[in-house]
């Protein structure tokens, strides 16, 4: 209930970002807001918002999918939030405070959360028109609207949000360009080693970087609009959208005009309550605040714990803030970089433990202490265990340090899991949330999933790198308590996805309908099922789809609708709504006649082409009703799907062998080729994608892939679980020197063994490492058939072989299923207008002020239509 403002004390909050939302919820759980008067003066038009997962607004999200602002929770502790007003002095001693519009505000706690603001070097022409900083959600809105005429962007600023940046606006269709003045890219979190790696990734993925360098003016035109930029070491960049993310400084203004004390290079100076050491009745806190221990923190989980110790200091609690751990994880353009301890290894009598991987992007070190102490590490391109390390930090690991750094594949490295570690780790850092916590969360709240976790203890809410960890915590903890833990695929099924395909095999059952209402839970039979399971089933009855007599065509029947939207219409949506079209090229290799195909059909269709990593062709831009047409001509020219668009086999690339190259030792593009014809369109829990170099100098980069093969003098060698993508991944030797037969043989096991045994959306990768015995279980399996098997393996994957059939040529050949590629079932014949582009580099890209617009059909056309 709100309080009474005529008998209540008062708390003014200026500013309302995270801290300050963080602030209001610790009064409301402390019942503060219930016996005190609470107004919040805000200046941005928007309440609180996920100020962290900012860049994520370019990836679809939208302003209020970013709030952090529940309205029914400042509405039921009576808070009085002002929009778009903000303080603009304060009376300390009156205690009031004055806002932009005018409002007078009388206060008994003035708390102040003021943030910082982006630093601009001061360099001429900095405000020109086409000058950005990248801090808040109009300064996006701003820079997506210049960028609709702008080709070129240059970030001044190499750290955390210059990078995000800099992957914005590449992914706005601008070319990118990075300028750091520090020799490397994100200086405070990664070394040389790790930004080199980061450098690495970066520059593969299209932008420009340019270290050791700084700003030395922004280039205007006559217009006063930016044209270029001029650098340190006198080079020129052609540019006409820079934006400035070259750090922040504390937004200490208010606090400097009413005379509280400010620290020599900014923040206001508060004590470990985080009361001001000037005037006992205001607070500051978050990145305004300059802390007891003589710093400024600028990650949002120090403000947090810095707002829970002023509501705590207002309530009369016992609390202290005296610092805080800057340890942090990061994914910037898709590369998890992530930094914890005493990551530069500053403290003195301490050794570097390092693992370097150039190639796959890959950096890791940690610092060990003399006594075997782990002090701290970096992680760029795989952070995978930093949840587990970071928990380990300050202690001595149960393990080798350098089994820890190892990568998967590479000298049998130990998994430590949550078990492993103290109840006094943290593993929420944004939270500061604590091992014991969530087993108390599960023991003494009944707490069961992750939800009710994140709930109860408020881990996970915020960036989301602990959500893993947190998972399995909690099974860990139930399993150890004796509760059965639910391992079901989904609400609608208890048994695992390896389950099902046992008994889809053993029962011949073709279709989900079927097996939900056999084996489905109680409470789901005679259902529809959901979006968990119904992909899950329909790929487990494609794989067997020979064995259990079911269609080997995904668009029959049940299993039409069954598909995920890009199995659907056999093609691969795009942003825009259009589709890309990848026919296969087995191994690599295409005559010249067939390139003139590609090239005439892109032509006439007015698709934009890329050669793809897998060493094909994609063609993007095409409408739902132009892939039929399309798919004829390739079809009629010998082409046929490349299933870019399923979970199945992608493709076999390979090296030129022995034929060409003067250092091959077999014939790796005929091997290439024959495989990837042996398992074109097999159905599987995860994409698979494969290679064959044809010597050890491994040009395919076999060693990356799902099942990769190297020619040796003797034959070829098998590998496999490999990975190059999100969570790169050395394959591992499963068998060597083998001839083509026994080669192929062994493959067609291992592939039939783990579309047996994965889970759904597992990559062999994460298989291998999970199956107990890993990769020896595997060998044991597929190699020595301990379990009996093989001969099942082989002769499920041969009735694959016979009975493939090219899923585009059954389709221009019913006219039944062609009635589906439309964009309106009810206009055939109206095209969607959203998919529009505009030229680019003599192609074509999406027009994106065009999507932003969300143009659609008149209404009379889509009345009562369903949009595929």
């Amino acid at each position: 209930m709100p309080a009474d403002t005529s008998t209540t004390s008062t708390i003014v909050l200026v500013g309302h970002g995270m801290v300050g939302q963080r602030f209001l919820e610790a009064l409301g759980e402390r019942g503060l807001t219930a016996t005190h008067r609470v107004v919040v003066l805000c200046e941005e038009p928007r309440p609180a918002y996920d100020r962290v997962q900012l860049t994520s607004y370019f990836s679809g999200r939208t302003p209020e999918d970013l709030s952090l602002t529940d309205l029914a929770f400042i509405e039921d502790h009576g808070i009085e939030l002002h929009l778009g007003d903000p303080a603009e002095s304060v009376d300390r001693e009156a205690r009031t405070v004055t806002a932009r519009s005018g409002l007078v505000v009388g206060y008994d706690v003035l708390v102040l959360a003021t943030g910082s603001y982006p630093f601009v070097p001061p360099v001429p022409n900095k405000d020109a028109e086409g000058c950005f900083v990248y801090r808040t959600i109009e300064d996006l809105l701003a820079i997506e609207e210049y960028a609709r005429r702008s080709t070129t962007g240059a970030v001044v600023g190499g750290g955390l949000l210059g990078l995000e940046a800099a992957g914005a606006l590449k992914g706005l269709g601008l070319t990118s360009h990075i300028v750091e003045f520090a020799p490397r890219l994100m200086p405070v979190q990664v070394d040389e080693g790790g930004g080199a790696a980061l450098l690495r990734t970066i520059e593969e993925m299209g932008l420009t970087v340019h270290t050791g360098v700084g700003t030395q003016e922004i280039v205007v035109g006559e217009d006063g609009a930016v044209t270029g930029m001029k650098l340190s070491d006198g080079s020129e960049l052609a540019t006409d959208l820079v934006v400035f993310s070259a750090g922040v400084r504390p937004r200490d203004q208010l606090a400097r005009d009413c005379g509280l004390t400010v620290g020599e290079r900014g923040g206001i100076t508060v004590d470990e309550q985080c009361r001001t050491v000037t005037d006992p009745h205001v607070f500051a806190i978050g990145e305004c605040a300059l802390a007891a221990d003589g710093r400024v923190y600028g990650l949002v989980a120090p403000g947090y714990e810095q707002a829970e110790t002023a509501a705590a200091a207002i309530a009369g609690d016992a609390s202290a803030f005296t610092g805080a751990d800057l340890s942090t994880k990061l994914k910037l353009l898709g590369v998890d970089v992530a930094s914890f301890g005493d990551a530069h290894g500053a403290a003195e009598d301490c050794l570097d433990v390092v693992y370097s991987d150039s190639r796959a992007g890959l950096y890791k070190k940690l610092v060990i202490g003399r006594d075997g102490t782990l002090r701290g590490g970096i992680l760029v391109g795989d952070a995978e265990a930093y949840g587990t390390l970071k928990a380990f930090t300050g202690s001595v690991p149960p393990v080798s340090p350098e089994s820890l750094v190892l990568p998967a594949g590479a000298g049998a490295p130990v998994q430590l899991g949550p078990s492993a570690l103290p109840d006094d780790a943290i593993i929420c850092s944004c939270n500061n949330v604590r091992k014991g916590t969530i087993r108390e969360a599960v023991t003494e709240h009944r707490c069961t999933t992750v939800p009710e976790v994140k709930k109860c203890t408020k881990a996970g809410t915020t960036c989301g790198s602990c959500i893993k960890v947190l998972g399995q915590l909690i099974n860990a903890e139930l399993e150890a308590s004796g509760v059965e833990v639910d391992k079901g695929l989904c609400a609608c099924f208890s048994q695992t996805r390896e389950e099902l395909y046992e008994i889809v095999l053993a029962l011949r059952i073709t279709s989900h309908r079927e097996l939900l209402d056999r084996c489905g839970r109680e409470e789901a039979r005679g259902g529809d099922g959901c979006e968990v399971c119904k992909p899950t089933v329909g790929s487990i009855v494609a794989s067997l789809a020979p064995a259990i007599g079911a269609s080997t065509y995904v668009l029959d029947g049940e299993q039409a609708a069954l598909q995920d939207t890009n199995d659907h219409f056999l093609a691969n949506l795009q942003r825009n709504g259009s589709y890309s079209v990848v026919p296969r090229i087995p191994g690599g290799e295409i005559a010249p006649e067939k390139l003139i195909v590609i090239g005439e059909i892109a032509r006439d269709f007015g698709l934009y082409t890329k050669i793809t990593g897998g060493q094909r062709i994609d063609m993007f831009g095409a409408r739902v009703e132009q892939l039929p047409s399309i798919w004829a001509r390739l079809v009629d020219a010998g082409f046929e799907s490349g299933h870019a668009y399923g979970k199945s086999l992608r493709t076999v690339k390979s090296c030129v062998g022995q034929t060409w190259c003067r250092y091959g030792v077999q014939d790796s593009v005929r091997m290439a080729i024959d495989l990837e014809l042996r398992y074109r369109g097999l159905r599987s829990p995860h994409k698979l994608k494969s290679a064959v170099s044809g010597c050890q100098r491994e040009c395919a980069e076999a060693q990356s892939k799902d099942f990769g093969v190297i020619a040796t003098a003797n034959g070829w060698n098998l590998y496999v679980g490999g990975n190059g993508g999100a969570t790169p991944r050395h394959a591992d030797l499963l068998a060597q020197d083998l001839s083509d037969a026994e080669l192929i043989r062994l493959i067609d096991r291992f592939l039939m063994f783990y579309i047996r045994t994965a889970d759904r959306l597992e990559r062999t990768s994460t298989w291998l490492e999970r199956v107990p015995g890993g990769l020896d279980h595997v060998r044991d399996v597929v190699v020595h058939d301990s379990l009996g098997i093989c001969d099942e393996l082989e002769s499920l994957m041969a009735a694959h072989v016979s009975h493939y059939r090219d899923e585009w040529a059954e389709t221009i050949n019913d006219p039944e299923k062609l009635a589906r590629f439309v964009s309106f079932v009810n206009a055939p014949d109206t095209p969607d207008p959203v998919v529009a582009f505009v030229p680019e580099r003599d192609q074509i890209k999406p027009d994106l002020p065009l999507l932003s617009i969300g143009l659609r059909p008149a209404d009379d056309v889509l009345e009562g239509s369903a949009q595929r």
